[in-house]
């Protein structure tokens, strides 16, 4: 029982992290219809930088989340103003181009922080342990503070969509695009809005996961991965299908590496068979018009 308490509590920390990710790629896609294969470069991208910033003269690792987290929104937006435009909303162009620049991502991190994997450890308290009053389980305080984190962030984002005037452009954005631009609104900042959040989301989860995924060449690949199995599962365009998709997916993911290790991706891609099979809109999702 010990052991499967903790298993549970890794598996709802990567369900946070793989929401922070998943969360921006799906409402990107929800709104504008790109497959952004580029998003897991832009995580693991966004890392790199707070890693960078942290061993560098500030050594401080709030500065390195807001530097990561900003340098991801300033790289969306020149993915959305200079490369997008030029691709004409052509599928097939959107995805190649953004999985060409996976490969020129990739080998400028590797050129510039070399091939070992790099990791980091939160400040204070925060890097220390805790004793839970159950069982008297020692488990990491950044666990708790990266979950933490991602439920607040989790529940500010729900809350803009929700109650918000931008959250209600998103949204109608999701549902009917044609009606948006029918009403007079300047779809063109939506969706360079819509694309800069969601790069800003990869480039945050990217600094947060580091001390419980590490920095390595392939790991944007991994959660690109798991990004997309969340959209299978949850909706594509479904916020709320992110989150129950994230749950499903980090808790399986990690029982099945703890429990299943010889078969741990068979394990994760059981979820996306059956749903596929049985609800292949997602859990959440709507059945496309004709």
């Amino acid at each position: 029982m010990t052991e499967f308490i903790v298993q549970t509590l890794n598996g709802l920390t990567l369900a946070g992290i793989i929401f922070l990710v998943s969360s921006g790629f799906t409402l990107v896609f929800g709104v504008m219809r790109v497959t952004n294969l580029a998003h897991g470069a832009v995580y693991l991208l966004g890392g790199y930088v707070a890693y960078s910033v942290i061993g560098g003269k500030s050594g401080n690792f709030f500065y390195g989340l807001i530097a990561g987290t900003a340098a991801m929104a300033v790289l969306g937006l020149l993915i959305e103003r200079l490369l997008l435009p030029w691709l004409k909303h052509v599928e097939m162009a959107e995805l190649l181009a953004t999985l060409g620049l996976v490969y020129v991502i990739d080998d400028l991190s590797l050129a510039i922080w070399g091939g070992n994997p790099l990791n980091f450890n939160l400040p204070g308290v925060l890097g220390e342990s805790s004793v839970l009053p159950f069982r008297h389980i020692v488990y990491p305080n950044e666990r708790f503070f990266i979950l933490g984190v991602a439920v607040v962030v989790g529940v500010g984002l729900w809350l803009m969509l929700r109650y918000t005037r931008i959250g209600a452009i998103i949204r109608a954005g999701v549902d009917d695009r044609n009606m948006v631009m029918a009403l007079g609104i300047n779809v063109r900042l939506v969706f360079t809005g819509v694309f800069v959040l969601g790069a800003a989301l990869a480039g945050f989860a990217g600094v947060l996961g580091v001390p419980v995924l590490g920095l390595y060449t392939g790991g944007d690949t991994n959660i690109l991965l798991f990004a997309l199995a969340v959209v299978v599962v949850g909706g594509l365009g479904s916020y709320e299908g992110a989150v129950i998709g994230s749950l499903i997916i980090g808790l399986i993911d990690t029982y099945g590496t703890a429990y299943f290790p010889a078969v741990a991706y068979t394990v994760l891609f059981i979820p996306l068979v059956v749903i596929l099979l049985v609800r292949p809109q997602g859990i959440l999702g709507r059945k496309a018009m004709a």
